[in-house]
């Protein structure tokens, strides 16, 4: 593609990560001055390309480069980070866009408008609810519940949000920058370690997986633990505990991945014995069925295990999205794209969520390309990628939209 400068991307993405992080890594979280840092950088830098750039109601940032037609193909990633950070998780989306954006204006009046859109607080690290700004996108967020939320700080997130000028409240008319939309596509490091494990440095992502995300509780019966026998005891951890291991074996039968992120014991002292025991359970896996049949095992799981331990068990749901598979024709151009741009294309499914999933959701066409990732570690300041993939991610997310804009008009 004329004009296109994979290496400028690559530069600007340090100058980017030079001001917007500490010693401990980037700190780009949402509603705070790093992240204003970041959002006013990424403004500087489209102005140069001298097209229209606003803020919605929800706070996601729009550039707009005008077409023969209104409709549009639109690139999207976001700009915030969680606390200590990797440089490229997320930022890398946009910044590689703005030069897709560019090289496509190079060439004259593209035949459909081609957007771009750094989405607000895709992390939810600050308050709790990830991909907020593409929720209102898509209608799937409730402004009242999200308002209510409360940092560490005790800041709510409707009063963090007005210090930069965003009503939560009115977030949800943000489905109005659905109107005219025909594709979107996302770029993405793949914060796992797939790619690097097949030597390759770019995949093309099949979609994101189910989520299946609750809390257990197990409630038993403090008593002193010196003079307590082992046998009459009611011990809430007891159980718990059992659940650590029987969430492996529930993903080796199904395939999918289980996580116990957080275990909390009252009354948390070491001369009591355990009387509530409350852990979260994240389950993850591509299929809608087997993500069924892993909540099913680990509640029958808990509840044997109460039982042998003489407690009881209950269950909360803490929240769920729906497997989404993204558009079969432009999962095909992707990964021409890639061939293209490398010599060889890998399908992978994406374990964690991302922006695309809620445009997906609104049923919009939906498409997102990886670049790999160093060891697979992300959300850690050692998260890393070769600056040749990074270069070669542009190239091929060049293409991908190349493919796409005129596949997007047809449908017209």
């Amino acid at each position: 593609m004329a004009q296109l400068d994979p290496k400028r991307a690559v530069t600007m993405m340090k100058a980017l990560r030079d001001l917007t992080s500490d010693a401990n890594g980037n700190q780009r979280v949402v509603f705070t001055p790093t992240w204003a840092k970041a959002v006013d950088f990424f403004k500087a830098e489209l102005a140069k390309l001298s097209i229209p750039v606003r803020i919605d109601v929800a706070g996601n940032l729009w550039a707009e480069l005008a077409g023969k037609r209104p409709e549009s193909v639109v690139i999207g990633g976001h700009l915030d980070s969680v606390p200590n950070g990797g440089w490229l998780d997320g930022c890398w989306n946009v910044i590689a866009g703005l030069e897709v954006l560019r090289a496509i204006q190079a060439r004259g009046v593209p035949p459909v408008t081609v957007k771009l859109v750094s989405w607000c607080d895709e992390e939810g690290a600050r308050f709790g609810r990830s991909l907020y700004g593409s929720s209102a996108f898509s209608g799937h967020l409730d402004a009242a519940q999200i308002a209510r939320l409360v940092d560490r700080e005790g800041i709510t997130y409707a009063d963090a949000a007005k210090a930069y000028g965003i009503d939560v409240f009115k977030a949800p008319q943000a489905t109005a920058e659905q109107k005219g939309v025909l594709a979107y596509l996302e770029l993405h490091i793949e914060q796992g370690p797939v790619l690097e494990s097949l030597g390759l440095p770019l995949g093309a992502v099949l979609g994101t997986v189910g989520v299946e995300r609750n809390l257990i509780t197990f409630k038993g019966q403090a008593a002193h633990s010196g003079s307590t026998p082992m046998n009459v005891r009611k011990d809430a951890f007891r159980a718990a505990g059992k659940m650590a291991q029987e969430i492996y074996a529930i993903a080796e039968r199904h395939r999918g991945v289980c996580t116990i992120g957080s275990c909390t014991t009252k009354p948390g002292i070491v001369t009591s014995v355990v009387e509530e025991c409350v852990i979260t359970l994240d389950q993850r896996h591509l299929d809608d069925a087997p993500l069924a049949a892993m909540w099913k095992e680990a509640r029958e799981a808990a509840q044997r295990f109460a039982k042998e331990g003489n407690v009881e068990v209950s269950f909360a749901d803490l929240w769920r999205i729906e497997p989404i598979l993204f558009h079969p024709e432009l999962t095909a151009f992707c990964e021409q794209a890639i061939t293209e741009a490398v010599g060889k294309s890998h399908r992978l499914p994406s374990g964690p969520l991302h922006d695309a999933a809620e445009v997906c959701r609104a049923g919009i066409p939906t498409q997102m390309l990886f670049v790999q990732s160093l060891r697979g570690i992300s959300h850690n300041k050692i998260e890393d990628t070769k600056e040749a993939d990074l270069e070669a991610s542009v190239v091929a997310l060049a293409k991908l939209a190349e493919k796409t804009i005129p596949w997007a008009l047809a449908r017209l």
